[in-house]
């Protein structure tokens, strides 16, 4: 080989070298567009994509955790006016949202509404016991009509009953309803429930704008709450949870609707975690979303009852009674984020905030939550009154525990792979592609170039005796 024609070679070398690294630089934004563009077509709710397979999918079995507070001084509250002594007991496990969606009709406005069918299942396998343990709790009729009723009334049918402050009671009953005497009706924690429907909801496809993608454009037929008298409490905002837009942003906050809580919440990012080998955001309820008035001014159209939240400076608690018709008061388990005269009302609670607090683990790519908990506590309330006669020797108001539930779900290991089969290994394929191409054709321009810099620099022979 001539040296022209080495030369020729490392040139030619040279420049392919550099034409190869340029095309790998040049893959990553068309190769990142690609990714958007499939990203935004399979999670668009509409026939055919991952997400409306997902959405309408019941393979991810969802779990109502129930832990139940039994009272353990029952004769000396209502004798002395002492705190209750509480010793929780659970979990006693359902498994829910197994129906899948009913009445799924798409619109031309790019909606798409239905209904929840709801249902459970009791797990013995996955429970402390059966759903005929008993354990004391409040009677949910005195504490009912100690709230809705004139108190001389209510006197005159808790006597005539011969009702108690406290009562046995089943889980099953608890939960699902029995029989009450004093009301002559069915009473029950979450009755009715087997065989009711959750909405209708409306929400968007995201087809026209990818970022309302799931959010929730009506409830109920209806665009807005009417239980706060107040817009902004009123609004519906965001999501059911189960699913976000894509491509998020982990300092913006997700927004998520809930009828079990009445009204919409947000969640902040609080770290990056390994889920079965994907990376997903995990979002959390701050404390705030709680908070009283008074640490956080939004807050102050949820405070409806200024004599009982001690001039809307109570944090922690929610009151349902417009939202639920009875007087249902919501909080985090154990009170947590909650004031300490909750907390102090009661004996035996003891707030954990890895147990007890609410969090989201969401997929950032596609938007879709991998894993939940969604955990979240019922109070009564009973106090002292001069017409009743079991409440006489009472002297505080107390928040009473009736029980706290942990709904949760996490995707299971096949779904696991098939997402990053379907996702990430092809992201991982097309990103290693683009880095091949950069590595190889720099690999190529350097040695070629270097080789061809030597070669320049080599004096030529010259026979001197020629």
């Amino acid at each position: 080989m001539t040296c022209c024609d080495l030369k020729c070679g490392l040139i030619t070398g040279t420049v392919l070298g550099a034409l190869i690294a340029v095309l790998g630089g040049i893959l990553i934004p068309v190769g990142n567009d690609f990714i958007e563009n499939t990203v935004h077509k399979e999670t668009v709710l509409e026939n055919g994509t991952l997400a409306f397979d997902t959405w309408t999918s019941v393979d991810i079995s969802i779990y109502r955790q129930f832990w139940l507070f039994d009272v353990q001084n029952a004769d000396d509250v209502v004798k002395q006016g002492a705190k209750p002594v509480l010793v929780q007991k659970g979990p006693y496990t359902y498994r829910t949202r197994f129906i899948p969606k009913k009445d799924i009709t798409f619109y031309d406005n790019y909606t798409v509404s239905f209904v929840l069918p709801a249902g459970a299942i009791f797990e013995p396998s996955m429970s402390v016991g059966t759903e005929e343990d008993t354990f004391t709790s409040l009677n949910l009729a005195v504490a009912g009509v100690y709230s809705l009723m004139p108190h001389f009334l209510a006197n005159i049918l808790i006597q005539s009953s011969r009702s108690t402050l406290f009562q046995k009671t089943t889980v099953k009953e608890l939960l699902w309803g029995y029989h009450d005497l004093m009301l002559n009706s069915t009473l029950g924690v979450f009755y009715p429930y087997n065989g009711t429907l959750d909405g209708p909801y409306t929400v968007s496809t995201g087809k026209d704008d990818i970022k309302k993608v799931a959010t929730i454009e009506r409830w109920q037929g209806e665009t807005s709450l009417s239980y706060w008298n107040d817009p902004y409490c009123n609004k519906i905002n965001g999501t059911d949870g189960s699913s976000f837009h894509p491509f998020l942003d982990k300092k913006k906050p997700l927004f998520f609707f809930s009828p079990d809580i009445c009204r919409s919440i947000s969640a902040q990012y609080n770290s990056t975690i390994d889920l079965k080998g994907i990376d997903v955001y995990r979002y959390m309820l701050p404390p705030e979303a709680l908070a009283s008035p008074v640490e956080n001014p939004d807050n102050q159209c949820y405070c409806t009852d200024p004599v009982l939240t001690k001039n809307c400076t109570t944090a922690g608690l929610l009151d349902l009674t417009a939202c639920r018709g009875a007087p249902v008061f919501l909080s985090l388990p154990h009170f947590l984020f909650g004031s300490n005269d909750l907390l102090q009302g009661v004996i035996g609670l003891n707030p954990n905030f890895d147990e007890h607090s609410i969090f989201l683990d969401v997929e950032p790519i596609t938007g879709f939550t991998l894993r939940f908990a969604k955990r979240l506590q019922l109070n009564m309330l009973y106090g002292p009154s001069d017409h009743i006669e079991i409440l006489k020797n009472i002297t505080e108001h107390t928040i009473f525990p009736i029980l706290w539930v942990n709904e949760t779900a996490a995707l299971d290991d096949e779904t696991a792979e098939m997402f990053k089969k379907e996702l990430i290994g092809r992201m991982e394929l097309l990103e290693g592609f683009q880095i091949g191409l950069i590595v190889v054709g720099l690999i190529l321009f350097a040695s070629c170039l270097i080789a061809l810099i030597v070669v320049s620099m080599k004096p030529k022979n010259a026979n001197l005796f020629k």
